[in-house]
């Protein structure tokens, strides 16, 4: 039987889930792979080993990032840690602070960011403000509201008597209202605010009258402070149409309130003017705790129990509308912000295993949620963390197993890639500023920040030169222990153990790169015996396979023996010891043997040398016997 011709030219259906190994009819088969390890899909259709990752600092524990852009010559990247905040400029620390938050609440820590202030939050802790003056000079204070927002928490029936009408009184509530996290804690008695000094027990009180009260007798007009220790601070925060709103507290989580126009820390609802604060509960047949507000083509708020749609031109008490849009949900054990990409918005689903586009249909005027995961579902594990790379176009997910799933995003062209990202470790957060890719890595029980970087093709790796060479080559205290690949003068060195900080090359360099290494795999779908009408079982021959690469210098391919170096042209002896140049063309690869398992793929890439790897595209030639 005559050979046939396979070319496969694009790899924008990523990996593919294990379910649909019998879909050999989908579109994401024929663009897809079977395994995608530590690679990036070029929007074009290409496959290339992803860069290697910097060391930065180590961190004092594990830590949330968050970048700040103040202006476009000045963005830093803030690394939240148990009580502290260091400030990174480029890849030195310029600052520390102390904060009140613990390492329990980075996983719920929300943020947003207006010019040279960062608005910080989580439910157990009063929301602060975090304001830069210069690369060094930064503050971390509480927010300064000009009017708390109020609520009745305390049954309708419950009054409460206050002892006189100014100066130090005493309050008395004729049910169990008062806990010790009261003090503090404004409270609005027909109308006229006092603040809590002091707990005597569950139904007396000791405040301070900040508004002369019109009354002293008992009465039901009166309410405390929605933003308070004693029921909880805001969960989620945005600017929409030059309001701050605020998502969700601990005991009012479906509730969400916008401050006066301008006036951003004013919740007082005033008559209904259009200027004024706005604040109502989300009410439906399900749980919709808030998770996240998102300011996009309208406010977009994500709950527990699915997506809203917060309407009104312009956004009044008057003309703000409320729709349910989509049933997903959003996780609850950690907050996830949404990002957007070209327009839509991208969240993590409540399951654990969707990554969905909220985007908004224009003709029906309503938001359509469309699970971006839905043939790789099997990389998407729990997210913990997400941002998303525009100038490269990929959005990096942190999965609850340490992994690094991405996901090569380019609608126009109807590309969506998901590949695995896996290295010695387990990357626990990050965040993206100006096309790099910051992580905190927990690497041997401590934990680093490192970024991507192109330059590199090693891990939690540093660089270092000479003028004059030298073989021993010290800094790498951060790895002490461990076997480090080394690339010396542009070409693999071979791997050294590090000790006392220290490595010693069998030859002299005038430049070396050290750092873990990692191995990047390509494997493609199963061959489709059916396509042909042949039987599946049916004895299959892979005669040739032929790589077409753009500027590789290392290729190593399993046909069925393991992974083989290619050698991509006859080497000069004198240039042994050089940076190999790159490779581009096409590499035909002969094949030997038989097989009857066609639920295999018929090749690999699998290669740990550091050097790059783009692969363009591949055609097979087959042969198959009745």
């Amino acid at each position: 039987m005559q050979p046939s011709r396979e070319i496969k030219t694009s790899f924008t259906g990523g990996e593919v889930a294990p379910e649909l190994l019998g879909r050999p009819d989908l579109r994401a088969w024929a663009n897809g792979a079977y395994r995608l390890r530590n690679v990036f899909i070029q929007p074009t259709g290409g496959v290339t080993r992803r860069p290697g990752m910097r060391h930065v600092a180590m961190l004092p524990g594990a830590a949330r990032l968050v970048p700040f852009e103040f202006n476009t010559e000045q963005t830093y990247l803030l690394a939240f840690s148990a009580g502290l905040m260091q400030v990174f400029l480029n890849d030195a620390l310029v600052a520390e602070l102390a904060g009140p938050w613990s390492g329990d609440m980075l996983g719920q820590l929300g943020w947003t960011q207006s010019a040279d202030t960062l608005l910080l939050c989580h439910p157990d802790m009063v929301p602060q403000r975090i304001t830069r003056s210069s690369h060094t000079s930064w503050s971390v204070t509480p927010w300064s509201f000009v009017a708390l927002p109020f609520h009745r928490f305390a049954d309708a029936a419950v009054t409460m008597t206050a002892s006189a009408t100014s100066g130090t009184i005493l309050l008395t509530a004729s049910a169990a209202v008062f806990t010790a996290a009261h003090v503090g804690t404004q409270l609005r008695l027909g109308g006229k605010r006092v603040l809590i000094t002091a707990i005597a027990n569950a139904t007396s009180a000791t405040a301070q009258v900040m508004d002369t009260l019109s009354l002293t007798g008992p009465t039901q007009d009166w309410q405390e402070a929605a933003f308070s220790a004693a029921h909880g601070w805001p969960v989620c925060l945005c600017f929409h149409q030059n309001r701050l709103v605020v998502g969700g507290t601990r005991d009012l989580p479906n509730r969400l309130w916008m401050s006066q126009v301008g006036d951003l820390f004013n919740f007082d609802l005033g008559t209904g003017l259009d200027n004024q604060a706005i604040e109502f509960g989300l009410m439906s047949d399900q749980v919709n705790a808030i998770r996240a507000v998102f300011s996009g083509y309208n406010l977009q708020v994500f709950t527990g129990g699915g997506e809203w749609m917060v309407s009104g031109a312009p956004l009044s008490p008057a003309t703000v509308q409320l729709t349910q849009q989509t049933r997903i949900g959003s996780p609850l054990t950690r907050l996830l912000r949404p990002v957007d990409v070209d327009g839509a918005t991208l969240f993590a689903a409540r399951s654990g295993r969707g990554i969905y586009e909220f985007a908004y249909a224009s003709p029906q005027q309503i938001y359509q949620a469309n699970d971006l995961a839905l043939v790789s579902h099997h990389l998407v594990l729990s997210p913990q963390d997400m941002d998303y790379d525009q100038i490269n176009r990929l959005l990096h997910v942190v999965m609850e197993d340490g992994a690094l799933g991405t996901l090569t995003l380019y609608r126009a062209e109807q590309v969506t890639a998901w590949t695995r990202q896996e290295t010695a470790g387990r990357i626990t957060a990050l965040a993206e500023l100006e096309g790099t890719l910051w992580l905190v890595v927990q690497r041997q029980d401590s934990f680093r920040l490192e970024r991507l970087d192109p330059t590199l093709a090693l891990d939690a790796a540093l660089t270092g030169s000479a003028t004059t060479p030298k073989r021993d080559w010290s800094g790498l205290a951060h790895l002490e222990g461990q076997l480090v690949g080394v690339v010396a003068d542009g070409a693999p060195a071979g791997n050294f153990t590090v000790a006392a900080g220290e490595i010693l090359l069998k030859e002299a360099t005038t430049s070396v790169q050290a750092g873990l290494p990692f191995a990047h795999e390509v494997a493609p779908m199963p061959p489709d015996l059916a396509a042909g009408g042949n039987a599946v079982s049916a004895p299959l021959r892979l005669v040739s396979v032929t790589f077409r690469l753009l500027n590789t210098a290392s290729l190593a391919v399993d046909l069925g023996r393991g992974p083989q170096p290619v050698p991509f042209r006859r080497l000069d002896t004198a240039l042994l010891d050089a940076a190999p140049p790159g490779f581009t063309g096409d590499v035909r690869l002969r094949a030997l043997g038989w097989t009857r398992d066609a639920s295999k793929p018929l090749w690999r890439i699998h290669d740990a040398t550091p050097l790059p790897m783009t692969l363009l595209s591949v055609t097979t030639e087959t042969r198959i016997t009745a």
